[in-house]
Order: structure tokens, then C-alpha cells, then sequence
């Protein structure tokens, strides 16, 4: 650690070179600038640069390296385990770097490391084009991609990261470095799944797929009903083309509430078609496209836990389980707790097998999220999300999308990358941070 002089004379050197803004404790907007979605997270960076360009996040990793300083990266804030605000560590701010830029000829797009979901679509619906990702709007890009990426279009287009064409880096040595097929292949192979282990992904560039409409509709029951239409949703994913995905949800607002969103690569008449079988059970309310989005996206403040497994199938034995967990939400309050199983396979399953995302076989995916305002109820839903792995896990395939899921240890991050793509992994991570400065994430350690 640098002597606290030297700290000071560096911090008054990176006010003055940063284009965007820095805050250290005590500074107004430091409290705005630590804080992330999860409530739970407390942290306090020794210093948070919010960095306005490329130029920027080198400038950063260059102070940090200069007082060895930890780096934590934030895009969209979204990650369970926090790590974006680590306590003593520089945090990288990308927040101002959003801008989406798409070349609609070419069916392409370049996004910033700080852009979210919902600035990605709002870019690229104008053309018709649309890039995979999760209902969530105000997620980061960057990491749902570099994560392995799951989203509502997954059966019709692949996973997220299977979109990837090239990504921007500044490395730890505040290098910047290009990864594509043809420059850097070996980094670009680990980013896909490694997550932000090797650098700061200051750009990605993804490939776009025509998607003229898409349909959304989401269909609520009362809860004697939740086996039937668990049940029926899965015959009609097993059933469907690739092109409907969706998720089943049993949300906490008071008293438990299913709900069944469907979602289809296509106009509203084929979804209609589709959903033909749940329209026959008895519904509360259908909620059309962006409003049933609305309804199941979460909004920051709240405290929060959640995990998940990958499953080898839904047989009426985890619908029993899920529906029983699900309808034992420890805080049943509008909280936005829910129980939620994602359907896979399609052109997911079907993607490349060469990439460390050893989930992509997954049949479905269980997710349980626990949000609750109250610090008393800590344990009881910590507990709960607890228990809902435990139910599942005579049906896991043993893989888990690390984007989901929190500081687990060592042995689930093994789990999200495989175990026979972890010494590659490594070998990489020697290359472009033998030190380990990026080790605030779901970390790869250098051989």
C-alpha cells in the first residue's frame, strides 16, 4: 500500500487528468456513486472513477497499479455478490460509457461497457433487429455477456455471449488489447464465460438477429392453480418451436400469485396459438408486451439473495417441489420476491460447444430471488433460497450460469466454467493479469 502521501498526491492527479468524475469518501455523490441494486451491499471503494471514455478507464487502471489498489468494474450494478463497490478497491465506473451504436447493414452493434439491456434495445429495435438479452432492463451488457449471458431469446437465437464478435479491453497493465476470432483468439475463447477476470471491456461488439416483432404476454393465476400451469407450460416449451421461451413465476405480492410469461420470436397471432393451452385455465388477468415486463422487472433499494441451478428436466416431482418453495416465501410482502424456472434448449443447446458456458445443455433453470426490506429477515431468506437449491438438486446437471448467482466459492465457479476449461482458463489469466488485479468477480486465478 503507498504511503498516504503519495495516495494524496495521486488522487489530485486523477482528478485533474480524468475527463469524467472522481469521488473519494466524504465527497458529495460517493453515497450515489457505492451504491448497487442489492441493498445487502454496504461497501465502501477507497476511490470510485467514473470514467467518460477509453481514456479514461487507462488513466484508472494506471492509478490503481501505482497505489496497488484492487480494481472492481462497474457496469450495470447488477451483481449479487456486490463486488462492484469493494471495500479499499478502485472502482471503475463505466456508467457514462453507454453509447450503442448499430450498423444495421452489417447487423451489428457496438456497445459500450456501461450500456444496460434496455439502452441496447431501444437501439436496435428501429431496425428490426434485436440482440438476446434478460428481462431485466437495467442489467449491464458487458456483464451479462462476458458472463455466458441467458435471456428471453435464448431457444430462438443462442446464448447471449454466442453473439459475440470482438470486444475492446484495457488489461492490468493499462494496455488497451482487441480480442476477436482473428486477434487475441485465446482471450477472446476465455472471454466468453470468463466474465471481467482479464481486463475492463470498455466495447463489445455483438452480432444483431432480424427480429421484426417480438410477443409478450403474461398470464396470472391463482395459486391452487400453480401445479396445472406449471405442467402446461412445460408441454407447451417441449411442444413449441424454438421460437417461444418465456419463464413460469411464482411472485410473493402478498399472497402467492403464478405467473406465466410467454414470449415469441414472431407476431402475436402465433403466440396466441401457442398459448392456447393456458388460455383455457381459468386466468386472473393477461398483461400484453412491455407491461408484463414492467411487472416482473426489480428496481434497486431492496435487499436481496439469489442463486440457481441448472436442471436435466422438469418431471412432476420438482413441479411438486417448486410449487411448494415457491409458495413458502419467507417474506410475503410486495417485495418482489419470486420462484422462477427458465426454459432451455433450442439454438442455446445447439450453440457452439467449444466456449467455457458448460450450461448451455441445461432443460431448464430454477431461480430463486429473495428481496425483502427488513435486516431481521436476513436468515429466513437467505435460508429459503437455501432450501430451493437444495429441492432441485436431484435433477441438477451440476453446470450453473455464473451470472446468476453470487459468491458461491471456488467449487461453483468451477461449476460455471467446467472443469476441463479451468487450466486453459488460467493460463490465460497468467497472460493478461498474472497478479491478479481483476479478482473482484467470480475469479480465475492465474496458474
Amino acid at each position: 500500500m503507498a504511503s498516504l502521501s503519495k495516495a494524496h498526491a495521486a488522487l489530485l492527479a486523477l482528478r485533474e487528468d480524468l475527463v469524467g468524475e472522481v469521488f473519494a469518501p466524504g465527497d458529495p455523490g460517493y453515497d450515489e456513486a457505492r451504491t448497487v441494486f442489492s441493498g445487502t451491499v454496504d461497501l465502501r471503494p477507497a476511490v470510485i472513477a467514473r470514467c467518460a471514455d477509453e481514456g479514461d478507464v487507462v488513466r484508472a487502471v494506471r492509478f490503481a497499479r501505482d497505489l496497488d489498489l484492487r480494481i472492481a468494474v462497474r457496469g450495470g450494478g447488477h451483481g449479487l455478490a456486490g463486488t462492484a463497490p469493494t471495500e479499499g478497491a478502485l472502482l471503475v465506473d463505466l456508467r457514462r460509457m453507454h453509447e450503442v451504436t448499430v450498423d444495421p447493414a452489417g447487423e451489428a452493434a457496438r456497445v459500450e461497457g456501461g450500456a444496460t439491456v434496455s439502452r441496447l434495445h431501444q437501439a436496435t429495435r428501429p431496425y428490426g433487429l434485436a440482440a438476446n438479452g434478460t428481462a431485466a432492463a437495467a442489467v449491464g451488457v458487458a456483464g451479462l455477456v462476458l458472463g455466458g449471458g441467458t435471456g428471453l431469446l435464448d431457444r430462438a437465437f443462442g446464448l447471449a455471449v454466442d453473439d459475440l464478435i470482438a470486444v475492446e479491453l484495457v488489461t492490468a497493465d493499462a494496455e488497451r488489447v482487441h480480442a476477436s476470432p482473428d486477434e487475441n483468439p485465446e482471450l477472446f475463447w476465455a472471454l466468453h464465460g470468463g466474465g471481467g477476470n482479464f481486463g475492463i471491456a470498455t466495447a463489445l461488439t455483438l452480432e444483431l438477429h432480424e427480429l421484426p416483432e417480438f410477443s409478450v404476454a403474461l398470464l396470472l393465476y391463482r395459486p391452487e392453480f400453480g401445479r396445472e400451469v406449471v405442467r402446461t407450460f412445460r408441454e407447451i416449451i417441449r411442444t413449441g418451436p424454438d421460437q417461444v421461451s418465456g419463464a413460469v413465476t411464482c411472485p410473493a405480492s402478498g399472497r402467492p400469485v403464478y405467473g406465466a410469461l410467454l414470449t415469441y420470436a414472431g407476431g402475436e397471432a402465433d403466440l396466441r396459438k401457442v398459448a392456447e393451452p393456458l388460455l383455457a385455465l381459468p386466468y386472473e388477468a393477461m398483461l400484453p408486451g412491455a407491461e408484463a415486463l414492467r411487472l416482473l422487472d426489480c428496481f434497486p433499494g431492496l435487499r436481496a439473495h439469489w442463486s440457481a441451478e441448472c436442471l436435466t428436466d422438469l418431471p412432476d416431482e420438482l413441479v411438486d417441489a417448486f410449487c411448494a418453495r415457491a409458495e413458502a416465501v419467507p417474506v410475503p410482502v410486495p417485495s418482489g420476491s419470486r420462484y422462477t424456472l427458465f426454459p432451455g434448449g433450442g439454438a442455446a443447446a445447439t450453440g457452439p460447444a467449444r466456449y467455457p458456458v458448460p450450461y448451455r445443455d441445461a432443460s431448464w433453470t430454477a431461480h430463486p430471488f429473495a428481496r425483502w426490506a427488513d435486516p431481521a429477515d436476513d436468515e429466513r431468506a437467505l435460508a429459503w433460497v437455501r432450501d430451493a437449491r437444495a429441492d432441485v438438486r436431484p435433477w441438477t446437471t451440476g453446470a450453473v450460469c455464473l451470472g446468476l448467482v453470487g459468491d458461491e466459492g471456488p467449487e461453483r465457479v468451477g461449476a460455471g466454467l467446467g472443469a476441463g476449461n479451468l487450466l486453459r482458463l488460467e493460463k490465460v489469466k497468467r497472460t493478461y493479469d498474472p497478479d491478479n488485479v481483476f479478482r473482484c468477480n467470480h475469479n480465475i486465478r492465474p496458474v
